[in-house]
């Protein structure tokens, strides 16, 4: 080999190599520099830094051409994207036009994908509750999906370690399907929240109604100023990107801190086309990227490699890393890669109204609501569908302004404006999904991307039992609102497709049986044990609880081990 080649291989090769720089890359990116390893972030989208790159984050409504709406030949142009509640003029920047990376729906699916340093942590709602034994043990119990490897202790330090990091709001409530953690500050709950909260407590022993537990620095502690980071000012406008870092996300947070120890490289426009497997090492050795800007395919090289591209891109880049040794995708010798894919089930909704409380209002804002923690078959099956479901809960009372008039008369009008005679309550489901053979994604043999990379094919859709659940949803809010005294109770199913909740989760499991998962307890490949995979593809089941801080602890954990093993000699 000539030296020119010897030094091209030395200059692309790193200790580690994390493919994606979202929430559960960036804690990745931390960990492994902050152990003193040489890190390649690889990012598939554009550089995006904290402040300089939030084009909207201080415009006032008036400051958009369009209002702050999307322009009709926008939203016919991108009829997936457009449906994501996040997706207006001041966000559409952060997130995936339908037709930059097409994908194949054999059964209806909306992908909601932002590609930019940073990933969806710019866009996520930013609630965070950890999972409780409950939540492991549940496949174990009711015999869907496969035994989780691990249990809630394995988990519970390192959910401390990145609540103290990331700052988390919320209150110690002692409810057992949902444990408390390292909390700042808990954001109030308005009075008819407080309300609803004292009439379920009153009507019912395991129903609890909580605030929300999320990533909003309420109280910021010293380790949060020295990420550069302050108080969330409660502008809830929080997915242009928040100039302050009052929320978490990889660009305030993890990725700079990585960058302060001077072993970070990030590579934006990165498309990851595969991971490199040696046939006489029986390891992993690289990644092998295209630069989205010159479509030129490079190699890069690293001893560990962290997978975390986002659930259903983490798959494909699985899937498409083929070789002698996997012929059908890397570490897939029990055929289950890509298979199993569950969500969340957002398609309900219940609202109602109430009357009193009239000399108070809603004027403040909050980047919150209240939760309301799952209570169907936590400790036993006790319903005729498996599993169980969470919801928001929130309640406002809010004015009605005359802006018909110009001048003085409309400065009059705001300046006295009418409330409405009633308060407006509302719940969404959150219901955890079972992990399917059925539910698949897979590569595409005919069709590929703009890289030419195969499309991703996903076929994935609700049962019998996400239906069951819907009802059951239905019947137990009516009867908790009918309790409380709300009116005008009105339920609704939207019956929209998968895919909209963005929580999609498995395809590459974890598991204690290589036969039937594809990660160990580590989140390590089985037969390639220096490739981890920590985002959502590595979940065995969903729970009811949002996702992310599981990712992020699951990450520190798993770093944590790969790096010692490393040192050790044996990775």
């Amino acid at each position: 080999m000539s030296n020119f080649n010897i030094d091209a291989i030395k200059n692309q090769t790193y200790d580690a190599i994390v493919i994606g720089s979202g929430i559960s890359g960036g804690w990745a990116a931390k960990e492994l520099t902050g152990k003193g390893l040489r890190t390649l972030v690889l990012e598939r989208g554009r550089d995006v830094k904290h402040v300089i790159d939030y084009p909207t984050t201080l415009m006032q409504p008036w400051e958009f051409e369009h209002h702050n709406r999307i322009k009709k030949e926008v939203k016919d142009a991108n009829p997936i994207v457009s449906k994501c509640y996040a997706f207006y003029e001041g966000t559409e920047q952060f997130f995936v036009k339908d037709a930059e990376h097409p994908y194949v729906q054999e059964k209806p699916f909306d992908w909601i994908r932002g590609y930019q340093t940073g990933g969806k942590s710019l866009l996520w709602a930013r609630q965070t509750q950890r999972w409780s034994e409950y939540d492991f043990q549940g496949p174990a119990r009711d015999g869907f999906a496969v035994d989780w490897p691990i249990r809630y202790a394995d988990l519970a330090p390192w959910y401390s370690y990145v609540e103290k990091f990331a700052g988390i709001s919320g209150n110690k409530d002692n409810v057992p399907s949902l444990p408390d953690g390292e909390f700042l500050a808990p954001h109030e709950l308005n009075c008819l929240e407080k309300y609803f909260k004292e009439q379920v407590a009153k009507n019912y022993k395991d129903r609890h109604i909580i605030t929300g537990r999320c990533a909003h620095l309420t109280s910021p502690k010293q380790v949060h100023y020295d990420q550069g980071r302050a108080q969330c000012q409660s502008r809830t406008i929080c997915e242009r990107g928040c100039p302050y870092g009052g929320y978490f996300s990889s660009n305030s947070s993890t990725l700079p801190w990585a960058a302060k120890t001077g072993k970070l490289t990030l590579r934006p426009h990165s498309v990851v086309h595969s991971i490199i497997y040696d046939e006489k090492k029986g390891k992993a050795t690289g990644v092998r990227v295209i630069d989205a800007t010159t479509n030129q395919m490079m190699e890069f090289y690293a001893r560990i490699i962290f997978v975390n591209a986002a659930a259903l891109n983490s798959n494909l880049v699985l899937l498409n890393s083929t070789s002698h040794r996997f012929p059908n995708g890397l570490g897939n010798d029990s055929g289950v890669l890509g298979k199993y894919v569950a969500f969340h089930n957002y398609t309900a909704t219940i609202d109602a109204q109430y009357e009193g409380f009239l000399d108070s209002t809603t004027d403040g804002r909050k980047p919150n609501s209240a939760y309301v923690p799952r209570f169907r078959n936590v400790e036993k099956q006790e319903t005729d569908f498996l599993r169980g479901y969470a919801a928001g809960f929130s309640a406002g009372r809010y004015q009605h302004d005359d802006r018909s008039g110009l001048g003085e008369d409309l400065k009059k009008a705001l300046l006295k404006p009418e409330y409405n005679n009633v308060w407006n309550v509302g719940s969404h489901m959150m219901g955890e999904t079972i992990p399917k053979e059925s539910n698949y994604v897979a590569l595409d043999k005919t069709k590929v991307d703009p890289w030419g990379i195969p499309q991703l094919k996903i076929s994935v859709e609700y049962d019998d039992n996400d239906r069951k659940m819907v009802k059951d949803f239905f019947e137990q809010f009516t009867e908790m609102y009918t309790k409380a005294g709300f009116t005008n109770i009105r339920t609704n199913d939207s019956n929209r497709t998968p895919g909209l909740d963005i929580h999609e989760m498995g395809g590459a499991r974890m598991g204690k049986d290589p036969k039937t998962s594809i990660l160990n307890k580590w989140n390590a490949i089985h037969s390639c044990k220096n490739v981890f995979v920590t985002d959502g593809a590595s979940m065995t089941s969903t729970s009811t609880q949002n996702p992310s801080l599981t990712y992020m602890a699951m990450t520190a954990r798993s770093v944590d081990y790969a790096v010692k093993e490393m040192r050790k000699g044996t990775l």
